[in-house]
This record gives structure tokens, sequence and C-alpha cells, in this order.
């Protein structure tokens, strides 16, 4: 049976309302009925529609359609995103296992000395073509555009670069490379970066305008002191990002930074590209949500905020908490000058509760709804 005879049509009502939530959230505007609401949902779309986890990451055209209808079902946004884990290191000699409980992991470390990242280099155009990241993002871009063209959004998915790198040599290994070559380290956040930028452009050559999605999360205030962050961070992800414009890549970008970012925050504000068409995400303030006053007083005045609320929450049962969480971020951030979206720290549990979900939008219709405030 073909994907199509499995899922009834999208609704076009819901569709308009959608888009008139996100396009007026990321301009600024006030003319739908409420901001949007963005949980970061992978596994979760296939689990809800009766499937499972590794049927998302495994059967992508699948994994692509649930995404889309979990989108629909939850009345969030407008559009499907299809992504994993570790996308461009594959190219770059990373091996990933499926696993049934979760993405796919690492099972190799490509670049184990300092030799080997002297070696190393950036994949060719056609080697990112033919490589495994390219067909899996594409291949569900195709489908999507075939399928369910209402819905369809180029995505130019490069995770951050500093994280991604690090997973090249070993999250350890990384850290002291930190401390004691950052020659080295700097090597590797280098290679990535090309790598990334021309995948980054085969898809806008294939698409049109792509989304970019990039941002900081194994750097954090938990991980590093703010001076190494300032060092490889802020240049890396302004290098990044520059790169896949000038490759034909945006104009929007979606800034994701998981983790516990207080303390270094701000080293970002004035050193990374802001588009007109930007939406900034910050995860923790220590084991808090990032506040949305910070985020409103910081970046407010430069792109869309995206509060979160903390993902732990979801598969806790606890739907109070989620509800005045969301609540307190809603009211500390709801009136920044370029907009605002709910979103959540990180990843939703794949097996968190619909309900869990549900209760982020009631907390949107009951305290951002716009002309009531």
């Amino acid at each position: 049976m073909h994907l199509e005879d499995m899922f009834p049509p999208v609704d076009m009502d819901w569709l308009g309302k959608a888009r008139l939530r996100y396009a007026s959230a990321v301009v600024g505007a006030r003319n739908a009925d409420r901001i949007p609401v963005d949980p970061m949902m992978l596994g979760h779309a296939t689990v809800s529609c009766g499937y499972t986890i590794r049927d998302f990451y495994t059967k992508p055209e699948l994994g692509v359609r649930c995404m889309a209808y979990a989108q629909e079902l939850y009345d969030l946004l407008p559009v499907t995103k299809y992504h994993f884990a570790h996308p461009w290191l594959t190219e770059l000699g990373l091996e990933l296992k499926p696993m049934d409980l979760t993405a796919p992991v690492p099972v190799n470390v490509p670049v184990p000395d300092a030799e080997a990242v002297e070696a190393l280099e950036a994949p060719s155009l056609e080697e990112i073509k033919n490589g495994f990241s390219y067909r899996k993002l594409v291949g569900t871009m195709d489908y999507t555009k075939e399928h369910i063209p209402e819905m369809f959004v180029p995505l130019a998915y490069c995770p951050e670069p500093v994280g991604s790198a690090a997973q090249l040599c070993g999250l350890e290994q990384f850290l002291m490379w930190t401390v004691t070559d950052m020659d080295l380290v700097k090597k590797l956040i280098s290679v990535y970066i090309d790598t990334a930028v021309t995948a980054a452009g085969a898809i806008a050559d294939r698409f049109g305008m792509a989304v970019i999605n990039t941002g900081a999360v194994f750097e954090n205030s938990d991980t590093m002191s703010p001076e190494t962050i300032a060092e490889i961070s802020p240049p890396a992800l302004d290098r990044l990002v520059k790169g896949c414009l000038k490759k034909g890549a945006g104009p929007q970008i979606f800034y994701h930074f998981c983790g516990n970012h207080k303390d270094d925050y701000m080293l970002y504000r004035d050193t990374i590209l802001f588009t007109p068409l930007t939406i900034m995400q910050m995860g923790y303030w220590d084991r808090v949500p990032f506040p949305s006053s910070v985020m409103r007083e910081t970046f407010g005045d430069m792109c869309t905020i995206m509060p979160s609320v903390d993902t732990k929450l979801f598969a806790l049962g606890n739907l109070k908490a989620i509800y005045e969480q969301a609540r307190d971020q809603i009211l500390g951030g709801r009136d920044s000058k370029n907009g605002f979206i709910l979103g959540t720290a990180c990843e939703v549990p794949p097996l968190s509760y619909p309900a869990s979900i549900h209760t982020l939008v009631r907390a949107a219709k009951d305290f951002g709804s716009y002309g009531t405030w």
C-alpha cells in the first residue's frame, strides 16, 4: 500500500491558519490568532502515528509523512521537518548504527589522532551527492515536494559545527585538544564547515532557498569556559552561515542552542549573522529553561525568539508543570519586537505523552492569543 493511501489529506483550513501563525511570528506581526508552537519533534512523529522510533530513521518517507500528519494532529507548524543526528559526518567516515529507542548512534572514531586530523579533507560535491546524508535528506524532500507540496520547505540541515567536529575524534579527545592543541580543534571544525556548506549549496541548487538549521549544543556553560567558546563557536557559526548563504541557502536561519548557555549566550549577539528571517532558540539557564525575558532583551530586536519548555517534563505526566512553565515563558517574551514562537529545550522524548504537547498548545491559546495583551 502506498503511503498516501494510509493518511488522510491535509486539512487545508488548518494549514491556512497555521501558515498565518508562523508567518506572523517570523515577521513580528500580530495578525494571527495566537503564537505558533514548535516542539522539537523527531521520533515522536512516527510513534504518534502508530509506528516505531526506529521507523523514523530507517524509513525516511514514512518518517516525513508521519511528521506532516503530527504537525496537523497537534496544531503546530504548516511544514514538514525531517532530519537526523550527524548529517554530513558519514561522508567524513562516521558510521551510524540504527537503534530501536533512540536516534542512530556512532560506532567508530574516524579521526582518532593528530595525524588523522592533518590528513582529513572535505569531500567533493560529487562525493556528498552520492553519500548517505544527502540521499536520505533529499529523498524526504523529494517525497514531500511530490506528495505533500503544500507542506514542503527545503531544509539545509547543518548542525552545530563544533559538536559535529567533536564527533569525528570523540568528545573526550576533542575537549582535551581544546586545552592542549587548539589548532587540531580548528582544523576539524573547518573541515566540517566546508563539508556542510557544500552540502547546503547542493540542496539549494536542487530546491531553491533552503532554511539553514544550525546552532551550538556541545559547547555550552557546562562543558567549556566562555573564553574557549568565544574562540571557536561564534566564528564557526558565522563562517558556516555566511558560506551557506553564498551557496544559495537561506535567507531563513534557525539557531538551535540546546544545553546550558547561562554564561555564554552574550558571546553570540554581535558575532554571528542575523538575517531578517532568523529564529533564535535557547535551551537552559543552568538547570531551568532559558528565561524568555532574557531572550527578548538580548535578541528580540534582531530576530524571532523561541523560548523553551523543559523537555524532561514531557515524559513525566505532570501536565500542570508544563502548562505553568509555558505560561511563564509566554508572558515573559510574547511582546518581543520581532515575534515569538513557543518551543522545547531539545527533542521531545519520542515516547512523550500526547497530552504533553497538547498542553503547550493550550498554553499558547490561553496566554499567546493576539489581541488579549
